[in-house]
C-alpha cells in the first residue's frame, strides 16, 4: 500500500460516513463451519430441561433464555421466549466470521447480543460490507457480500438502503469526482479505489488524474473480487495450483507448514504448492490460514453446544481450503498502485466544494421501512 504522506487526503470516515459496530454475538456456539452442526446444537438446546437449557445457552447480561427480542431483519426465527422455544432451527446462514473465513450463523435475535438490525435491514445481494482491520501488517479494510462479524473494527455498507440504492458516500462526492475525472464513477468505483489506496491512518488520497484512478480502480476491483469471491473462482496457472498430495486424516489436529517445499501438512494428509506469500497473508497480526486451520481442527470443552461438530473431516472444508490458499496468494501479488499518491483532490477542497463536512444525517442510519418485523412474543415492530 502507498506510504503515508501529509497532504491534507481526506479521512475514510468522511468519504463513507455511516459506520456501524460490528455484530458481539456473546456465545460461539451459534456460528459455525458447517449448518449441520448448527442444527444439531439448537436441537440440543430446544429438547433440554430447563436447568441444562441454561448451562447450554450461555447466558450474558444481555442475553438470557428469559430475554424478549423481536425477529432479524428478513429473517423468520421464533420470537416466543427461548426458555419455551421449540421447533426446528432457523435456516442458518453464510456470514463472514473471521478475515476471509465464511461460516455460518443461526440467524435468531435470541441468541444474539448485540445484533445490529441495521446492518441486517441493508443486507442484501448487493450490498458490500467494508471492515476496518487492527492496526498492523496485512490490508487494512477487507469487503465482503456477507454479514461481517469482525471485531474489533467498524462496518461501513457501501450502500444504505436495499437494492444498492443511496450509496454510503459524503453526499455531492461522486458528482465532485465526475467533474474532476471528467467522467462520472460507480459507487463501486469509489470503493475499489478505497480498497486500493487507504493508507494506514484511514486517509484515502484522491486523484484528478483520470489514468491514475482507472490504475487504482482497476486493481480495486480484483481486490474486491477476491475478497468477496463472487462469480467464477479463482484460480492460479497451471502448476501453482495447489492440489492435495495425500489424503487429510478423519480428524487433522497438528497444522505444519514446509516453506522449502511448499507444502502444508496436516498430519499425514499433505496439500502443495502452498506459496509462502499464501501461509504468510496476516490480518491484524495473524496468520490467516492458521487461524482458518485452528477454529476447525482446536478441541471444544465437552459438554458445551460447540462440542457438537462434524465427527470427521468434511470434503467440503478442503475445497474451500484450496480456495482459500488460492485467494491468499492471488491477493499477495497484486500490485499496489505503484506511484507514491499525494491527495490531488484535498480535504480542504471537498470542504470549499461543500462536499464535507457531511450531514449529520448521513452518519445516522437511513429509514428502512420496506418489510414487516415481528417484534417479541409475535407482536408488530415498530422502527
Amino acid at each position: 500500500m502507498p506510504s503515508v504522506t501529509h497532504d491534507d487526503a481526506p479521512l475514510l470516515a468522511d468519504l463513507m460516513p455511516w459506520t456501524v459496530a460490528p455484530p458481539r454475538l456473546g456465545r460461539g456456539w451459534p456460528t459455525g463451519p458447517d449448518p449441520a452442526s448448527l442444527k444439531a446444537r439448537w436441537d440440543t438446546l430446544v429438547k433440554a430441561e430447563v436447568p441444562d437449557r441454561e448451562a447450554l445457552f450461555e447466558p450474558t447480561r444481555s442475553r438470557t433464555l428469559h430475554s424478549a427480542v423481536g425477529q432479524l431483519p428478513g429473517q423468520s426465527s421464533g420470537t416466543e421466549k427461548l426458555v419455551r422455544a421449540s421447533g426446528p432451527c432457523p435456516e442458518p446462514v453464510r456470514v463472514l466470521y473471521a478475515p476471509f473465513d465464511e461460516q455460518w450463523l443461526i440467524p435468531d435475535h435470541r441468541l444474539i447480543d448485540a445484533a445490529r438490525p441495521e446492518l441486517w435491514r441493508v443486507a442484501d445481494e448487493h450490498q458490500i460490507f467494508v471492515t476496518e482491520t487492527p492496526d498492523s501488517s496485512g490490508p487494512r479494510l477487507l469487503a465482503t457480500s456477507l454479514l461481517p462479524l469482525l471485531r474489533p473494527g467498524r462496518v461501513r455498507p457501501l450502500y444504505r438502503r436495499p437494492g444498492g440504492t443511496e450509496p454510503n458516500l459524503a453526499p455531492g462526492l461522486l458528482e465532485h469526482l465526475g467533474t474532476r475525472l471528467g467522467h462520472s464513477p460507480e459507487p463501486v468505483d469509489v470503493l475499489a479505489w478505497t480498497v486500493a489506496t487507504v493508507r494506514p491512518d484511514l486517509s484515502v488520497p484522491l486523484t484528478d488524474d483520470p489514468g491514475l484512478w482507472a490504475r487504482g480502480v482497476e486493481s480495486g476491483h480484483r481486490m474486491l473480487w477476491l475478497m468477496r469471491r463472487d462469480g467464477h473462482r479463482p484460480k492460479l496457472p497451471g502448476g501453482r495450483r495447489p492440489y492435495v498430495r495425500a489424503p487429510l486424516p478423519s480428524r487433522p489436529l497438528a497444522p505444519h507448514y514446509d516453506r522449502d517445499e511448499e507444502t502444508l501438512h496436516l498430519d499425514d494428509g499433505r496439500i502443495s504448492p502452498v506459496p509462502p506469500q499464501a501461509w504468510d497473508f496476516e490480518v491484524g497480526g495473524a496468520r490467516v490460514l492458521e487461524q482458518w486451520l485452528a477454529t476447525r481442527t482446536a478441541e471444544a470443552e465437552p459438554g458445551t453446544l460447540s462440542a457438537i461438530r462434524p465427527a470427521t473431516w468434511p470434503q467440503s472444508w478442503t475445497s474451500e481450503l484450496l480456495e482459500l490458499i488460492t485467494v491468499l496468494a492471488l491477493l499477495a501479488e497484486l500490485e499496489p498502485v505503484q506511484e507514491e499518491l499525494t491527495a490531488t483532490i484535498t480535504a480542504d477542497e471537498l470542504r470549499t466544494a461543500g462536499v464535507l463536512p457531511v450531514p449529520e444525517a448521513a452518519r445516522r442510519p437511513a429509514s428502512v421501512l420496506d418489510h414487516h418485523e415481528e417484534g417479541p412474543e409475535g407482536q408488530f415492530a415498530l422502527i
